[in-house]
């Protein structure tokens, strides 16, 4: 199976390197060709000038891209675009965190050319992109999953399916809902607590032995946030893009989704307050800002 990866940013770049590992052809792509030569350097990929050169050597494409309005883009045109190169039977594969319904209607325009399509998007962040072992989240045609598990095991620990077309999509946008909140409600806590005199540090031992433990608490609070590194790899703004998705899919589905709105428009507030490109464990700093205290342990 010859596979094709198209943006090589955080995520795309660790991704090809596990590919190729895995033992695949691999072609890659990105708007900076700089870029591109040297994830192929690095890694043993081939890299090229266009989507459709990068389509027509391809069975499958991975798309590793912000948003779906760019996967579509990058898919049907207009302009340099995968379609006019894919095989009828290649499949295009978007692995970044797009709309589910944008995904279907993307699937059915492939689907017209026949050509498939499934959603995979992954979470775990850029260390574990880098170690091959993401959770995948997968939605589409059973048959074309299995035709594709190879490549999900070259980049992922753990491969779920999900359903339908758009179910991968759905189920990430969902899982970093609960994600950004838990954030926010630990940062949130330990902000509290250093007003109160509390040392930020024993507060996160106490978290991680007890109810209050999250992903945040055991995974970025400490590394990310009173190290003052700010550096998880996923930006706020695309943090806050998929709290959007998930609202979207709210309102689809005709669902009260109050705790929702209230977590996106936080998120949002913190978006427009901090720097642009800003790092998703940087709302900490919205929140020291709000109070005048900082999580920073106290120097000798």
């Amino acid at each position: 199976m010859r596979i094709g990866l198209v943006g090589l940013g955080n995520m795309g770049a660790p991704m090809a390197a596990r590919v190729r590992a895995a033992g695949f052809a691999l072609s890659v792509l990105d708007t900076r060709n700089d870029v591109a030569h040297a994830v192929a350097v690095a890694c043993g990929a081939t890299a090229v000038d266009s989507l459709a050169t990068l389509a027509s050597r391809s069975d499958v494409v991975v798309t590793m891209l912000p948003d779906g309005g760019t996967v579509r883009r990058v898919v049907l045109g207009p302009g340099n675009r995968l379609l006019d190169a894919l095989a009828p039977d290649a499949v295009v594969v978007d692995m970044g965190s797009s709309s589910p319904t944008g995904t279907r209607a993307l699937g059915a325009a492939l689907a017209a050319h026949g050509v498939g399509m499934l959603d995979a998007p992954v979470s775990g962040g850029v260390r574990r992109a880098a170690d091959g072992t993401l959770t995948v989240m997968v939605g589409g045609d059973p048959a074309l999953v299995a035709r594709c598990v190879p490549l999900f095991r070259a980049v992922g620990e753990r491969v779920f399916e999900c359903g339908p077309l758009g179910s991968g999509h759905a189920t990430k946008a969902l899982n970093n809902l609960v994600s950004a909140a838990g954030l926010l409600a630990a940062a949130e806590a330990m902000v509290v607590g250093r007003r109160f005199g509390l040392d930020p540090a024993r507060m996160l031992e106490v978290l991680n032995a007890s109810t209050g433990r999250n992903h945040a608490t055991e995974h970025k609070l400490a590394q990310f946030v009173l190290s003052r590194r700010f550096d998880a790899g996923f930006s706020l703004g695309l943090m806050v893009k998929d709290l959007a998705t998930a609202l979207e899919l709210a309102r689809d589905t005709d669902t009260a989704a109050p705790f929702a709105e209230e977590c996106r428009a936080l998120w949002t507030r913190a978006a427009a307050a901090l720097e642009p490109g800003a790092d998703h464990t940087a709302i900490v700093r919205w929140l020291e800002s709000l109070a005048g205290v900082t999580l920073e342990a106290p120097h000798d």
